[in-house]
């Protein structure tokens, strides 16, 4: 699961999923902030930083 959002608004959702009781190892599976620091600022560049780390994921495990 890919999350949009800066690492402080990430480390705040993680404290409201773990206060809703959310497993460490459930909340392992969130990527975040989602997509490759490309300096990307519109959705359409956003789009692309996400799909970047998506592929660098599958190609390089």
């Amino acid at each position: 699961l890919g999350c949009l959002g800066s690492t402080r608004t990430h480390a705040k959702r993680l404290d409201r999923l773990r206060a809703a009781g959310t497993t460490e190892s459930q909340l392992a599976r969130i990527h975040a902030p989602v997509g490759l620091d490309i300096g990307a600022k519109t959705p359409a560049e956003i789009a692309v930083s996400v799909l970047a780390q998506v592929t660098r994921v599958l190609r390089q495990g």
